[in-house]
């Protein structure tokens, strides 16, 4: 796969998934309108706990790699992509810090 198939393929699934939560848990989510209830309503069964539980997961994995990743490789603004796994969701972040980081890495590279 090429470089611009890979962004490509990325930005796709994350607009994708960005219509679902726009279309499908938003409006949910403004009815609950307390983040703490937002939170928990990824609880309500054991299956959506599991997969509740794997985004947390995938989360915490994501901010070490890219903590990681800033301090050896120097890839910067990582952080924002941390931030922004928390909302709009890790799918999100993890997009962001994908392009980002190939970006930089083409920069150096080329340097």
């Amino acid at each position: 796969m090429n470089e611009s198939n890979f962004k490509k393929g990325i930005i796709i699934a994350n607009i994708l998934f960005l219509l679902v939560l726009f279309f499908y848990a938003l409006p949910h989510a403004v009815k609950l309108a307390d983040p703490v209830a937002i939170s928990l309503a990824g609880f309500a069964n054991p299956i959506s706990s599991a997969w509740a539980t794997d985004v947390l997961a995938t989360w915490t994995i994501l901010a070490f790699w890219i903590i990681y990743e800033a301090r050896h490789y120097n890839v910067k603004y990582g952080w924002v992509c941390i931030l922004l796994g928390v909302f709009p969701g890790v799918a999100f972040g993890f997009c962001l810090y994908l392009l980002l980081r190939q970006r930089q890495i083409s920069i150096q590279a080329e340097s």
